[in-house]
């Protein structure tokens, strides 16, 4: 939060809208003169005991006194704030400055008294906990340390919200009160407080919109076709569970039905509670809509409409409104510009959406900004989960659209706790808040894959995307998704091939890798893949083209029960000829052997089998079939599940084997087999799936941040205040970069100016031979390779020669800028870099020096804080590691020395934001130690963090 100017001006940047524990939504806001009949009112709908417990005393009615006391703020030494729902009140809280003796003062006292009052409808929502962040972030602003409140002791509820609240508290008893009096600077404690009630907040609002009880799509048109009355049969056709109504405004008098299906002409006509709305009339009446929503209690809201920011400033301003309009109710949004939305849950079968086919149920979540590539996600896990591959399916799906409100964080929320999904695809063409995604990542990669490709990569975010810039390059943020346990992927494809080993099988212990299979060539090919992703294969296991169902399961059991072997990959071509293995009887095979060894995973590369892909995820036993087994009857398809005596019926986009689909499907628990139509595909997937396993290992112990006894954090915090006091943003120069480093135990090689042969000369003896000579300047500066640098000078001699050659080449060592250091200990070049970013927060990166590694792009990224753990893996992270291990029979660098300057400059940052950039280049690491001969600091304020702030919304 910015603090105003004007103390008694009106404090807008302390509006915000937050989401409740049940999902909905309040807005919190200042309360000015202009509150008094909703304070008035207000207070009429609070019980006598809330009152009694608020006051100490009966207190019917507020006095015109009272009202005039609680509406005028200074907004510094007395504020309150009100919690609104419909543009009424429905929870206040107010602080009032004290000093010691308990009477109102001003600053410098920095103790304040509050209290709430929560409206007894509102009551369990959360409203007072909210309440308590913002009015906390408010106080910390105007110079507030501390609240007291008293309390009475049958008041049980308020005295949880403080101290559930995490912060630092004592509590004493007098005179029939209890006294709580608590520090107001975030804990570790209050920030976990905060994210696990974000977390159920929005948690609860996705599953709202999710599962409604009923819903009402308003638009559905009076003639077939059109948006609304498609995605009206959808729903109807996909068999909802709940309660459902059309809505058409249109709709002539005494039409009560449409399609079968209870018709409206307005939302306000229906007879009964509407959970979700689902809008698909023309963007200039959703506004209309919005408000008759809000007024029926309508939970939540998805606007398949179009005509919004997507479609350039007219539309972004109607969608701020739109999100304004909708939040002043409680109301969240899918959308505008979304597809819709899909639960495959038996409990809840909704489908409102475009799509015309419901997904077949399954495990996995997906997530997916763009219409048109949720279309294609879902035709694809159609046929794989089908026809290729079995019956592996979605659980539920959303488009976002826009994402003008529900976003990918939100939904993460929902499917790290859902028991239904199991596996999460999301496709992404913008990252809003990149810090929240990161730490919502962490958590969801700890308990289930994070699967994740995201668009744009290469250009700016979707008009209708609004997202905080970024100065970080797409590969960084690539990088510290990873970091967070993210599945990276770069096509839809990909997405799709992992998401199904993810969702069938377990996670590979290791990337040892048995091959196996009746072609040669396609196990060395598959060989081959192995090794290019990092994988530890087996030679290939060539069964022939004569191998037998028999031959198959033979291998492959031997395989698993190999301890040196972590996954295997079958290879399977077409096999001609009497007596060849027949798909169902291969397919039953692989499943009899590994159901026999379910801790391992199992792949197969086939080659144009479209029976084998079918049989391999539909076998319904591991024992050999009887005749009887093998006549099976069809699937049910989509029509015979909705409503009763309508018949089945085919569709047109159905493939051959997607008609043929055996009705029975594998025992519960069991794990079906993906099948890949190339090496290359399925590898992949097995990588990635290896490299996910590998950190969740690691997750489980993250290290810890080390403490360094000649760290000196006071002294670098006193000298970072004096020098800010120059300006609001400043690059130090040499000697404050190195009396700042040396805070923190970072010690830099001091290089002397040399602008003259003879000042040269004088550097040299103050610093001791040998030396080396250096052009500084932009243009040469780092780049060693243009000549501008003269090592190993032994006497003043070879210092003179040297300083005429390098101003002869590159002009007056005015241009050059030389300067004179001390030669170093020969060992490797490297490079530290940190940096705080406005939308992914502080970032260290380590690379090693030079162009070669600049072109390839070979540089690793952390979020800081760093840990010991992660400081090694970073340093072991780069392609070019091997040239610090002793590569080619050269000596080893000192890794352990390069790891703990890594975590020097990461406590650095970490401990003063205000430190916004440092570089070191190069660093040298020898055999023994390193030296950090060029270092610059930039200091600035630090960005705004808001997640160390009270729970908003994006602001709209």
């Amino acid at each position: 939060m910015q603090t105003s100017p004007d103390r008694h001006e009106y404090p807008a940047h302390w509006e915000a809208d937050v989401v409740l524990r049940d999902g909905g939504t309040a807005r919190i806001r200042p309360i000015t003169v202009d509150d008094a009949d909703r304070l008035v009112s207000f207070y009429e709908q609070v019980s006598d005991e809330s009152k009694y417990y608020r006051f100490f005393a009966p207190y019917p009615r507020l006095s015109a006194k009272d009202v005039h006391r609680f509406t005028h703020h200074d907004f510094v030494d007395r504020v309150g704030l009100a919690a609104t729902v419909g543009g009424e009140f429905i929870a206040t809280v107010r602080y009032d400055r004290i000093g010691a003796d308990g009477t109102p003062a001003s600053a410098p006292a920095d103790e304040a008294e509050v209290a709430f009052l929560v409206q007894d409808a509102h009551q369990g929502r959360g409203v007072a906990s909210a309440l308590l962040e913002h009015i906390g972030a408010v106080a910390r602003e105007r110079g507030i340390r501390r609240f007291a409140a008293e309390v009475l002791p049958a008041n049980t509820k308020m005295i949880k919200v403080f101290t559930d609240a995490g912060y630092t508290q004592k509590r004493s008893f007098e005179d029939g009160v209890v006294r709580l009096e608590f520090d107001l600077e975030p804990t570790d404690r209050s920030l976990a407080v905060q994210y696990a009630r974000e977390h159920r907040a929005e948690a609860r609002s996705v599953q709202r919109l999710l599962a409604p009880g009923s819903v009402a799509v308003i638009g559905a048109g009076r003639t077939p076709g059109g948006v609304g009355r498609s995605v009206l049969g959808n729903i109807r056709d996909a068999g909802f569970t709940g309660r459902l109504y059309a809505v058409n405004k249109a709709l002539p008098e005494g039409r009560k039905e449409l399609d079968g299906v209870p018709a409206h002409r307005s939302v306000r006509d229906i007879d009964g509670p509407v959970d979700l709305a689902v809008v698909a009339v023309p963007a200039e009446q959703v506004t209309e809509v919005v408000t008759e929503c809000g007024e029926h209690g309508v939970q939540g809201l998805v606007v398949i409409s179009a005509g919004y920011a997507e479609s350039g400033h007219e539309g972004r301003e109607r969608q701020r409104a739109l999100v304004r309009h909708a939040r002043t109710y409680g109301m969240r949004i899918i959308g505008p510009n979304a597809f819709g939305i899909i639960n495959t849950s038996p409990q809840v079968r909704l489908n409102a959406s475009l799509a015309p086919e419901v997904p077949r149920p399954g495990r996995i979540g997906l997530f997916a900004q763009s219409g048109a590539i949720g279309i294609a996600l879902l035709s694809r896990l159609h046929r794989r989960g089908g026809g290729v591959t079995g019956v592996t399916g979605v659980s539920t799906f959303v488009s976002s659209g826009n994402r003008a409100d529900v976003s990918g964080n939100d939904v993460l929320q929902y499917w790290y706790e859902d028991p239904d999904t199991d596996v999460v695809l999301m496709y992404l063409e913008s990252i809003g808040n990149p810090r929240k995604f990161t730490r919502l990542a962490r958590r969801t990669a700890a308990a289930k894959p994070l699967v994740v490709v995201q668009g744009a990569r290469h250009g700016a975010a979707p008009q209708g995307h609004a997202v905080r810039a970024t100065r970080l390059p797409h590969a960084t943020v690539s990088a510290l998704l990873r970091q967070a346990g993210v599945i990276r992927v770069d096509t839809i494809t990909e997405l799709v091939d992992a998401g199904l080993l993810l969702a069938r099988q377990p996670l590979p212990a290791g990337p040892r890798v048995a091959i196996l299979g009746n072609s040669e060539s396609l196990g060395l090919l598959t060989y081959d893949a192995c090794l290019a992703e990092g994988l530890r294969p087996h030679p290939p296991q060539d069964l022939t083209t004569a191998a037998s169902a028999a031959d198959f399961h033979a291998a492959l059991s031997r395989a698993l029960a190999d301890d040196r072997c972590d996954a295997v990959v079958v290879t399977a071509i077409p096999a001609v000829g009497e007596g060849s293995v027949g798909d169902a009887a291969l397919a039953e095979a692989l499943r009899s052997a590994s159901a026999a060894a379910p801790g391992k995973p199992v792949l197969v590369v086939h080659v144009e089998l479209g029976g084998l892909a079918e049989a391999l995820s539909a076998a319904s036993s591991t024992a050999p079939q009887t005749g009887s087994d093998k006549t099976r009857k069809s699937t049910p398809d989509r029509a015979s599940r909705s409503e009763p005596g309508k018949q089945p019926h085919n569709t047109s986009d159905s493939t051959p084997a997607e008609e043929h689909l055996p009705a029975t499907e594998a025992p519960e628990g069991a794990h079906l087999i993906p099948a890949y139509p190339a090496a290359e595909r399925a590898v992949r997937a097995l990588g990635q799936a290896v490299a996910y396993a590998q950190w969740r290992r690691d997750a489980a112990d993250p290290g810890r941040v080390p403490e360094y006894e000649d760290i000196d954090e006071k002294g670098a915090a006193a000298l970072i205040d004096g020098l800010l006091a120059r300006g609001q943003g400043l690059t130090l120069g040499p000697d404050e970069t190195c009396d700042l480093l040396g805070h923190y135990g970072v010690q830099v090689h001091r290089a002397l100016p040399a602008p003259t042969p003879d000042a040269a000369a004088e550097a040299a003896r103050d610093l001791g031979y040998p030396v080396a000579l250096k052009a500084t300047a932009p243009h040469l500066r780092h780049r060693a390779d243009l000549g501008g640098v003269r090592l190993d000078l032994a006497d003043e001699d070879q210092l003179r020669r040297s300083y005429a050659e390098l101003a002869e080449l590159f002009g007056a060592p005015e241009e050059l800028r030389p300067v004179v250091q001390r030669m170093a200990p020969r060992g490797v070049d490297v490079v530290v870099r940190a940096v705080i970013d406005p939308a992914a927060g502080a970032v260290l990166s380590f690379g090693l020096a030079g162009a070669a590694s600049q072109l390839l792009g070979d540089t690793a990224h952390r979020l800081i804080p760093v840990t010991d753990r992660e400081a090694t893996s970073l340093v072991r992270s780069i392609r070019t590691a091997p040239l610090l291990f002793g590569w080619r029979g050269s000596a080893p660098a000192d890794t352990r020395a390069l790891e703990e300057l890594l975590l020097r400059v990461s406590r650095l940052v970490d401990d003063h934001p205000e430190v916004v950039a440092v570089t070191l280049e190069p660093v040298v690491v020898a055999s023994h130690g390193l030296s950090v001969l060029g270092a610059s600091v930039r200091l600035a304020p630090p960005p705004a963090r808001d997640d160390l702030g009270p729970r908003t919304l994006p602001a709209y």
